[in-house]
């Protein structure tokens, strides 16, 4: 075994037989796999400690070692590390195509020697289901509302699901490729659009991924307004989660009040940040801009109209039997569930995994703040909007207190042209988003992957949804709030 010079946590170089045997550690939680020509990666996270273990293994002649038979959370990785760089898992539990839908042209885009495709798309492939009275529901890709798009077929018996499989890549958009060869700087703008909802997430674990490649530390400024954004991206996305929970329930007030209030959080952001979704401000070395004179007073005052309505609106929603009805017991995830796929964000907090990258590992400016990570051990829809109304005045709390400690100085630094590699994890309204990224001798990415928590739950999605009624699919779907974008790359 040897050391990669990766930071700020090194990534084991592993022959096949310590590389099964990782796997087999049930100490530790998969988190990613990913890949480069010729080297499979993978992301584990160590949760009493907050750590990550980065290992990689070497792939002679287009092989290695399947992690899906131990790990079910690495069926979707390597399906795709098989579609973008031709690396085949030995033993995988599923080899079907995941982003490639036979449309690109070429095979293995991101091996080094992509193939000329001439062969027509092949019909998509589902799992086989079994038993009497079985019926297939096909959902999409294309849907009735301003959404994403993704394919979800049903395999029903009667009233009640078989078998969810969510068939995704319909988004891609080639992100991996776009950011090779590039700068760390003019490839941010690729990772603020790997789901426009996660912008500042996605764009802050970029950044930490090259600040720590290259070792450069972000100005304080740059760090406290960071998390400003990061907090009010959860408000925002918290808010409408809860009005589409409560429509998917058939319940429209809330939905109706949630937007009202999230447009004046958006409204809020556009004149502190000069964006309504804060794209683009965070890049590697800091920001790309200060905070608006104007903006502290316009987003404390956003701030203080939602808190002020949180008490009737969950007040509401908790003695609305209609809606208590919807979505107590439904989409039901058991901690071991949660715990098997690692996930994160609220759907592992409502599972009772209360995993939470602002505490462990943590990074600054958190330090001091003392997050409250609330969990809960229902599991089901319910359980999942009391984590989202836990975290939405935990962040209102959260965001006078960083305004407060803004300290003057510099905005951004300068990356130096250098060789190294990084890796960045952030905790975003969904789970962590987590961006590695490798640079050569210039200063430019030679290799990089990044994983939104999207990613392991899907499968947990699938999961919650057998045995349990069709017509419940909506409600645990906006529960879940999943990006197809995130993992389309």
């Amino acid at each position: 075994m040897s050391l990669a010079d990766c930071r700020p946590w090194p990534r084991h170089l592993l022959d096949p037989a310590r590389w099964a045997a990782l796997a087999a550690d049930e100490s530790l939680a998969l988190l990613s796999l990913w890949a480069e020509p010729g080297l499979v990666h993978a992301a584990f996270l160590a949760e009493a400690e907050g750590s990550l273990l980065l290992a990689s293994c070497p792939a002679p002649e287009g092989r290695y070692p399947a992690l899906s038979p131990v790990r079910p959370g690495a069926v979707p990785f390597e399906r795709m590390i098989r579609d973008l760089w031709g690396l085949t898992a030995e033993g995988a539990a599923d080899l079907r195509p995941w982003l490639d839908h036979g449309r690109w042209g070429v095979i293995g885009p991101l091996s080094g020697r992509p193939e000329q495709s001439m062969l027509p798309p092949p019909q998509p492939e589902f799992l086989a289901v079994e038993g009497e009275g079985l019926h297939q529901i096909p959902l999409g890709p294309i849907h009735g509302g301003a959404t994403e798009p993704a394919h979800f077929r049903l395999h029903v018996q009667g009233e009640r699901v078989a078998r969810l499989e969510a068939r995704l890549g319909y988004a891609h958009r080639g992100v991996i490729g776009l950011m090779l060869g590039k700068s760390p700087r003019s490839a941010a703008r690729f990772a603020a659009r790997i789901a426009g909802d996660s912008t500042v997430a996605h764009a802050w674990a970029f950044a930490m991924a090259a600040e720590a490649a290259t070792e450069l530390t972000p100005p304080p400024r740059a760090l406290v307004l960071r998390a400003v954004m990061a907090e009010l991206e959860r408000i925002h996305n918290h808010l409408k989660a809860w009005g589409a929970i409560c429509a998917a329930a058939g319940f429209a007030w809330p939905h109706s009040r949630c937007a009202v209030l999230r447009e004046g959080v958006l409204r809020a952001c556009a004149t502190a940040f000069r964006h309504r979704l804060m794209m683009d401000l965070v890049v590697p070395g800091g920001v790309s801009g200060d905070i608006a004179p104007a903006g502290p007073a316009a987003i404390l005052a956003a701030l203080e109209a939602v808190a002020a309505e949180i008490p009737e609106l969950a007040g509401v929603c908790e003695a609305h039997a209609g809606l208590q009805d919807r979505i107590a017991g439904t989409g039901v995830v058991s901690a071991e569930l949660a715990a098997r796929f690692a996930a994160g964000g609220p759907v592992g907090r409502a599972s009772g995994r209360g995993f939470d990258a602002r505490r462990l590992p943590g990074h600054a400016p958190y330090d001091g703040l003392d997050p409250v990570v609330p969990v809960l051990a229902q599991g089901d829809v319910g359980a999942r909007l009391r984590i989202r109304i836990s975290e939405l005045r935990e962040s209102i709390r959260l965001v006078p207190a960083l305004l407060a400690r803004l300290p003057e100085g510099e905005l951004r630094l300068s990356l130096p042209p250098r060789a190294g590699e990084g890796v960045g994890m952030v905790e975003g309204f969904r789970g962590e988003c987590l961006h590695w990224m490798a640079l050569d001798d210039g200063g430019l990415i030679r290799a990089a992957f990044p994983r939104d928590p999207s990613w392991l739950q899907y499968p947990v999605l699938e999961a919650a949804m057998q045995g349990g009624a069709v017509a419940d699919f909506p409600l645990c779907e906006a529960s879940f709030g999943c990006s197809p974008a995130g993992v389309d790359l």
